[in-house]
């Protein structure tokens, strides 16, 4: 045998020493593992490809079926209750109530007062609670105060039921992210949060389709005025809906009734295997996990990413009032948003099952963002009908897409532990709907037609979203190659499996790597 052969031979033994020594590194690695749970993981890391892409393939799917549907259709229900007032401006709501001037601002601005109030203890609340009863519980007490809507005679008692409308929603949306970040690996997890976050644009889809039918058919029946008739059958829908979801919906893998012992423990195994760690339910105090999010800084950069975000998204708020500014009726005007909305459901499935096929999470978030530029400015930009419906279309597109995203790259970024990910999720989701609070002021009637004001600023708000994107992309990229080295150095000297991160955040197990 030649010398160069030697020396090939011995670079593949010295590789798959390596391969073996990391692979038993990221089992040894896993914390709070009892030796069967580490057996077992080992039994399925000898498994073959084939295998393992069939077990995942039969799992996923049955994940999917059980978890996806009722919390797609539940947050469709969850948007529509907070948005339906915008829906509900275009019968006699304003005139009925004796609302002037910015009423209508207060009274949109006021829920997420009530909204952010609970939304870090809810998230943390979650991780000590089976998930399943705790989302269904919080669907019914919401959809009931919704349907108190139909019930408000004055200005004062609007505004009184959206805010603790505001309360009771908020430990849905966080909580269902929490729910679907501990069944799904980093890039399954994408294109679930784009499933999911489909809601918002069909809840704004529906909701002018039902609206138009409601305020169309039923204004006067009974006596009971149109808009009425929207918040007792939204609210009503709502209840019945979360009822069942109680039954429905799953907790965890390690607890979850309708898999079997085997498919238990790889719904645990391929988590490991894709970011190296397990979720550890109690193994961590609450506020544990609020100081790991407190002491990581990429914790504040992303919560500024997304507060931005829900700013740039201000606007279907008012989007109703905006596409009337086109010189519609009223029915007409909500007619006239269904396309938009059937548009945004569209292309938000698109670009998030790219974002998971290539792995890539910042150049989509630019991307979209521009889009959204685009239709800000054309919209302050022209009187022109037929630019301004175009615009229209492009400032969802843009916006709603991009958001979903920088969910879905926020909990793959703070993958573990479990208490750590909750806090990161809540956290992030309470600052960020704090926008929402000051940017209900951003579109007052008097700006309209062009609304330029609200329209530019929210322009301003989206190249700050792209700047971000990109500051994210290359901070990921500089702390691979940290995690690389120190793996590397940990694997040359035989030291413990782990790599240490920065003090006071945590470790991550061998192989992991953040996504960009």
């Amino acid at each position: 045998m030649g010398s160069d052969e030697k020396v090939r031979d011995s670079d593949v033994e010295r590789q798959e020493r390596v391969s073996l020594e990391k692979d038993q590194a990221k089992l040894d690695s896993i914390p709070g593992a009892d030796l069967a749970q580490k057996a077992l993981f080992e039994e399925f890391a000898n498994k073959d490809d084939e295998w393992k892409k069939e077990m995942d393939r039969k799992l996923v799917r049955k994940i999917d079926v059980r978890l996806l549907p009722i919390l797609v259709i539940l947050y469709l229900l969850n948007f529509l209750d907070r948005s339906n007032l915008s829906q509900a401006r275009q019968g006699d709501l304003e005139r009925d109530l004796g609302m002037e001037g910015s009423d209508f601002n207060l009274a949109t601005s006021i829920f997420f007062v009530g909204y952010l109030l609970m939304q870090l203890p809810s998230n943390l609340l979650i991780t000590r609670l089976p998930p399943s009863i705790y989302l269904s519980v919080a669907a019914t007490v919401w959809g009931v105060v919704s349907t108190c809507n139909a019930a408000v005679h004055s200005f004062g008692q609007l505004v009184a039921v959206r805010l603790i409308l505001g309360f009771v929603e908020c430990p849905f949306f966080p909580g269902a992210i929490f729910l679907m970040s501990s069944w799904y690996t980093r890039s399954e997890l994408t294109k679930r949060i784009s499933w999911f976050y489909s809601g918002n644009a069909l809840a704004n889809m529906f909701g002018g389709l039902l609206a138009a039918g409601i305020l169309g058919n039923l204004d006067g029946n009974m006596g009971i005025a149109g808009w009425r008739w929207l918040f007792i059958i939204e609210g009503v829908i709502t209840i019945a809906v979360a009822m069942a979801a109680g039954f429905i919906l799953p907790d965890y893998p390690a607890t979850t009734k309708w898999l079997n012992e085997e498919e238990r423990g790889f719904a645990s195994y391929r988590l490991m295997a894709d970011i190296n760690e397990s979720d550890e339910t109690h193994s961590r105090s609450i506020w544990d996990g609020v100081k790991l999010c407190l002491k990581d800084y990429r914790l504040y950069l992303f919560v500024l990413i997304q507060h931005l975000s829900i700013l740039s998204q201000t606007f279907q708020y008012f989007f109703p009032s905006i596409v009337q500014t086109l010189g519609y009726g009223s029915i007409e005007t909500l007619l006239l948003t269904v396309p938009v909305w059937f548009a945004t459901f569209l292309i938000s499935i698109a670009v998030t099952w790219s974002a998971g096929k290539t792995g890539d999470r910042s150049i989509h978030i630019v991307v979209l963002v521009l889009f959204a530029v685009a239709g800000n400015a054309i919209v302050a930009g022209t009187t022109v009908v037929g630019a301004r419906y175009f615009a229209m279309f492009l400032m969802p597109m843009g916006a709603v897409s991009a958001y979903q995203i920088i969910v879905s790259w926020l909990a793959n970024s703070f993958p573990r532990p479990l208490v750590k990910r909750s806090s990161a999720i809540a956290i992030a989701n309470c600052i960020a709907n704090a926008g929402s609070i000051y940017a209900s002021y951003m579109y007052p009637k008097s700006d309209a037609p062009r609304y330029i004001p609200g329209s530019g600023a929210n322009a301003g708000i989206c190249m700050v979203i792209v700047v971000l994107a990109i500051v994210l992309r290359y901070i990921h990229v500089w702390e691979n190659k940290k995690l690389e080295r120190a793996e590397n150095e940990m694997i040359a000297g035989g030291g413990e499996a782990g790599v240490a991160e920065e003090e006071g955040i945590g470790r991550r197990a061998v192989g992991f790597r953040y996504l960009y």
